[in-house]
């Protein structure tokens, strides 16, 4: 790390992934917040479901699932021990997890662990906040109208406008977030769009799914996303190696990047079709179930989390379509 101003992408780029970067700390992001699927095994099953599925509109019994920013493999792991439960226990799954930091221990040994998504994979490609890490220039409209990108200065995370934007980020920037005048910032998302459409390409068939925290082109918040998250609460972002770093994902734009085959939905929206609706089991159960009405509640609550407005319901799913698939809702 260094005191020397650079731009947002090239300071948060070392500052998680560089040798001593956030994300190649021993606890992992587990240890600093709460993903889906930390918050119940319901996402997981929810997953081995999707799994299921498309391997019928593959028309094959052997599957392969990619965990995309995989943390410590704790998605790759759970769906693979709810398969048989969800229908699956006749399907043969072969799991990568994708991660840069190293293996971690006791991780379910089925669970291939590699640096890159593997290519000519036929199944499921799952990003669960992959792409709000994926390290983007960040720009301000200066008084004169100007977009500039902001440098960053790694010790404490102060800034300072540097030159015009140009090129193909300008050309992102009219495109998916135009200025809403001096003072406004912008993430520049087209080194996640280009990330995106890499990882979509590694599918020989399938569907490539997405999910993050996200805007849309009409709904671009005026003043950028950008922050950081230390222990399980916000703070500055500080380029330093001490925090996560993260900013919402124009999830239109990584769309239009993927292919034409893609379709954005809310989390909320995406669970229920999966079978996960939060609702509370039936109040006759308490009499002649106790126990499975209490499993059955505690269920409902997790569900009612995973769905919530204002929370992780709020999240995007982005399910590309690769090859040859059924049509939408078939």
């Amino acid at each position: 790390m260094t005191d020397e101003w650079r731009g947002w992408q090239e300071a948060a780029e070392t500052a998680l992934y560089g040798d001593r970067g956030f994300y190649r700390r021993p606890e992992g992001p587990a240890g600093h917040f709460r993903t889906s699927v930390h918050a119940s095994g319901l996402f997981a099953a929810a997953v081995a479901r999707l799994l299921v599925r498309t391997a019928g509109e593959l028309g094959t019994s052997s599957v392969d699932l990619v965990d995309l920013g995989a943390g410590r493999g704790e998605l790759s792991a759970g769906v693979l021990a709810a398969l048989p439960a969800e229908g699956g226990g006749g399907l043969a799954v072969r799991a990568y997890a994708v991660e840069l930091a190293a293996r971690p221990p006791g991780l379910d040994p089925r669970v291939e662990w590699c640096a890159e998504p593997p290519h000519g994979v036929r199944g499921l490609l799952f990003a669960n906040e992959w792409l709000d890490n994926v390290p983007v220039p960040v720009a301000e409209t200066d008084p004169d109208g100007v977009e500039r990108y902001v440098q960053v200065r790694t010790a404490d995370g102060a800034e300072r406008l540097g030159g015009p934007v140009s090129g193909a980020d300008a050309r992102w920037l009219r495109r998916w977030w135009p200025s809403a005048g001096p003072g406004s910032r912008a993430e520049i998302g087209r080194p996640r769009d280009e990330a995106w459409a890499r990882a979509v390409s590694t599918l020989a068939g399938g569907l490539a799914v997405a999910v993050d925290y996200c805007h849309v082109r009409e709904e671009r918040p005026p003043f950028g996303t950008l922050t950081g998250f230390r222990a399980g609460r916000e703070v500055r972002p500080v380029p330093d190696g001490s925090c996560d770093l993260t900013s919402h994902v124009a999830l239109d734009a990584c769309a239009a990047a993927g292919g034409p085959a893609a379709r954005i939905s809310t989390q909320r929206e995406a669970l229920r079709e999966l079978g996960v609706d939060g609702e509370r089991p039936p109040l006759s159960l308490a009499s002649s179930d106790p126990s499975g009405y209490l499993r059955a509640l505690a269920g409902a609550g997790e569900a009612a989390e995973l769905t919530a407005r204002g929370g992780l319901g709020d999240f995007g799913w982005l399910t590309q379509r690769v090859g040859p698939l059924s049509p939408w809702g078939d």
